[in-house]
Parts: C-alpha cells; sequence; structure tokens
C-alpha cells in the first residue's frame, strides 16, 4: 500500500511541478538555515571527554584578601603554587593535575629546520590516565619523575611528523630552550574542543604540541602564558619570572569516582581553607566550588551568546518557512477535492486518503533536506571562512546529517496535518454533485 501511495504522491507532484518546487524550496530554506546554526551549536556545546567528563572536576578555593569581599562572591578561577602543591600532594582524589600552558621554543636536530616556537603544557603525571590520552608510542611519565624535576617529554602526533616523519622517536633526544629532553611519549591525535582544562589560551581549535613536567617546567624558568590574577602585594611575573606567593594562576583538575566521593572532596576543600585561614593564610571564611567539566564549561560561558542567538532566530525562520509551506499545502490539497471526493465514492475511507497526503508531505520532506543539506553545507564552509576560533570546527557529521533529513521529514509530516484533514473532511458528494 506504501509504494501505491508514493507512486500517487509522485504523479501528483509531477502534475504541479511549480507549487512543489516552492514547497520543496520553503522547505530547504528553512531546513538549511536551521541545521546551519544548531551543527555550530552541536560542536561548540559537545561533551570534550565522552564518557569521562561527569568524572572529572576544577576545585576552587578562595585565597584572597577581604578587599572586594561582597556576598555569594565566587572564588578565583586558579590557584596559587602554594594552595596547587598542597592540594596535589594531598593525594585526596583518585587522579589529580596540576597545569599552566606556556610555548617554548624548539631547537631541530635536523639541520634543514630552523628553530621555531610550539605550544606547551606543563603539568603533573595524572595528566595523561586522567583525561584519558591515546598514545602512538609509549607513555607519560610518573609521579617520582615529577618530584625528581626529570627533563622528559611526550609531544604530539604532530610535532613527531615535522621532526622525525611519523617514526616511533621514543627514547630520542629533543632540544627545549636549549635543554635536551628525552622523548618518553607521542600522543596521538588528541585535541579537545572546548579546550576545557585551560579556558585562558582558547576555549576552541587550541591544542600543545609538547608536554613537560611542571615542576621541571618551574626549575628551567621556562616561558608560560595565561591568565594571572593578584592581590595584596603581589605581582604578575613577566617573561621567565614566576608569579608571586599572592597570585592565581595555575589550574587543577581532580577525578572523583562516584558522588560519595564528590562530597568527600569538596568537604575536604573547607577544611583545607579553614586550616590556612588558622594559618594566617586565607582570610575570608571558607568559599569552595567543585563543578564536573560541563558545569564548568556552562558556568564559564563557553558557547558564544550570539551562537545561540543565531540558533533561536534560524529556527524562528524554518517556523515561518512551515508556515508557507502549510498554506501551499493547504492549496494544493484543495484542488485536488474532485480527485479525492472520487475515490472516496469508490470506497476509499478518509484515514486511507490522509495516508495517502501524509505520504506526498513526506516526500516533499525528503526532497526539501536534501536541498536543506546541501544549502547547510554552503553555510557550514561560510562558517569556517571567519577568523573565529570555532570556525575551523564547522563541519557536518554523521548524526547531524541523519539529524537533517528527520528535521525536515518531521517537520514536513507535521506541516501537512492541517492540510490533509481539512481536505479528507470534505463531503464527497459536494464534490460529485458541483462537478
Amino acid at each position: 500500500m506504501f509504494t501505491y501511495y508514493l507512486d500517487l504522491a509522485l504523479r501528483s507532484l509531477r502534475r504541479n511541478k511549480a507549487l512543489t518546487a516552492l514547497m520543496v524550496l520553503a522547505i530547504a530554506l528553512g531546513i538549511g538555515a536551521s541545521m546551519t546554526t544548531l551543527t555550530v551549536l552541536h560542536v561548540l556545546s559537545g561533551d570534550p571527554l565522552p564518557g569521562r567528563s561527569g568524572d572529572i572536576y576544577y576545585p576552587q578555593v578562595d585565597p584572597q584578601d577581604l578587599r572586594g569581599m561582597y556576598p555569594s562572591k565566587e572564588p578565583p578561577m586558579q590557584l596559587t603554587l602554594i594552595d596547587g602543591m598542597n592540594l596535589l600532594h594531598a593525594k585526596r582524589a583518585d587522579r589529580q593535575a596540576l597545569m599552566t600552558g606556556g610555548d617554548v621554543p624548539i631547537q631541530p636536530e635536523q639541520s634543514a629546520l630552523d628553530p621555531f616556537y610550539v605550544d606547551a603544557r606543563y603539568t603533573t603525571a595524572d595528566f595523561f590516565p586522567m583525561f584519558g590520552t591515546p598514545f602512538l608510542y609509549g607513555h607519560g611519565w610518573n609521579a617520582a619523575d615529577d618530584e625528581a624535576k626529570t627533563r622528559e617529554v611526550v609531544i604530539s602526533r604532530e610535532l613527531d611528523q615535522k621532526l622525525y616523519g611519523g617514526a616511533n622517536s621514543v627514547g630520542r633526544t629533543l632540544r627545549i630552550a636549549g635543554t635536551a629532553f628525552q622523548i618518553v611519549g607521542v600522543l596521538d591525535r588528541w585535541q579537545p574542543n572546548p579546550h576545557f582544562y585551560d579556558l585562558n589560551t582558547g576555549s576552541y581549535a587550541y591544542g600543545e604540541q609538547v608536554f613537560l613536567p611542571l615542576q621541571t617546567m618551574m626549575d628551567l624558568h621556562l616561558n608560560r602564558d595565561g591568565s594571572t590574577d593578584c592581590w595584596g602585594n603581589g605581582g604578575g611575573g613577566t617573561g621567565t619570572i614566576l608569579p608571586a606567593a599572592s597570585c592565581v594562576w595555575l589550574q587543577f583538575w581532580v577525578q572523583l569516582g562516584n558522588p560519595v566521593k564528590v562530597a568527600a572532596y569538596r568537604q575536604f576543600l573547607v577544611h583545607y581553607s579553614e586550616d590556612q585561614k588558622a594559618l594566617g593564610r586565607f582570610q575570608r571564611a571558607p568559599n569552595v566550588r567543585l563543578r564536573n567539566v560541563m558545569q564548568w564549561l556552562d558556568h564559564n560561558g563557553v558557547v558564544p551568546d550570539d551562537v545561540r542567538l543565531q540558533a533561536l532566530l534560524a529556527f524562528g525562520f524554518l517556523a515561518v518557512c512551515l508556515v508557507n509551506t502549510v498554506g501551499l499545502m493547504l492549496a494544493k490539497f484543495m484542488r485536488r477535492s474532485g480527485e479525492l471526493a472520487v475515490r472516496r465514492a469508490l470506497g476509499a475511507s478518509r484515514r486511507t486518503l490522509f495516508a495517502q497526503l501524509l505520504v506526498e508531505s513526506g516526500v516533499i520532506g525528503l526532497v526539501g533536506g536534501f536541498g536543506g543539506m546541501l544549502l547547510a553545507m554552503l553555510g557550514l564552509w561560510l562558517v569556517r571562512q571567519r577568523s573565529s576560533d570555532y570556525a575551523a570546527l564547522a563541519h557536518l557529521d554523521s548524526s547531524m546529517l541523519l539529524t537533517t533529513f528527520l528535521l525536515a521529514l518531521c517537520a514536513t509530516l507535521l506541516a501537512g496535518l492541517l492540510p490533509a484533514g481539512r481536505a479528507c473532511q470534505i463531503a464527497p458528494a459536494l464534490q460529485l454533485k458541483s462537478s
């Protein structure tokens, strides 16, 4: 029966080519605009650590003085070196990683390559197992290497390709800022978006190429970038000078496997703040936060407001297109009232006619969805030409491709309900008599 309805639908659409083209165009424009903005929103609001983000948390404490204090004030987004080291060595979480970012000069062995700078991540050993970074070769360093300030480095696949042609470079020596480091691991492709673990370096399309032990970085006074907030007599460091004790500049992440551990760690942060206040370091009452990855991204408003607004406007445009499609379908179906009346007189039920007209609406939706997909691909290409940091991420993946056709089909079927219902309500006797 469906095949029969489909044949009737195709014949009907061919008979009214201009009207069919208008309906398909209306659906295609609405779907193209909405899927372009929805795809961008989908990419920007995605989970950077699927399957892990619910167990990874960002602790915050408040070591600031009393100036500028007011109720419900958020604690600083980063940690001082003292607090970072204290929390790291407390080892109250399943895993913990203290880190900051910077850039370092690379001096290649090959004479054909000039020295160049790459982005660096200075971190501790748990960074790799906690975030589930994939290794192409080798592995990360361990906690003992952190304390020993070893000259070990993990590099990205891109840097390995540039320096060693993609060969296994584990065990080789890489000179960074004039110091020889031993390569212990090569990461496979890994560039989480958003760049959740350090939003100061950029939210999207950012990835480090070398990973060094944090204490090695401090020992060698390597260059660091990123945000530094100070109070009191503290001052931000410049060049190779580390920030003062009354400055926050480090990010700290912990892995907590269940809600009980989350509650216990939050209480630990409160007790830690109380102890530091008793020692005279903290002046404020305990003011702590503990958010998981997605909560942290939401709190920081990583998804730009203009992207959300564009998505709302695009779906509003889709609604306008659907209203126009309803009018065109109503006109088309009502013009076929004589044909439908004959079918009713020959024994077809209202339900049969309704199903036939909905199949016709579905065909319009599928064709419009294909046109909408092409327009969405064009729209995403235009987005990629922009200078924003997320522009390069705007691609239509398989899930969004399926969503395009489902949205087009469902929207058109919804738009066809009223016209099909109205056309099936006409009494066949009146139509036959008038004809």
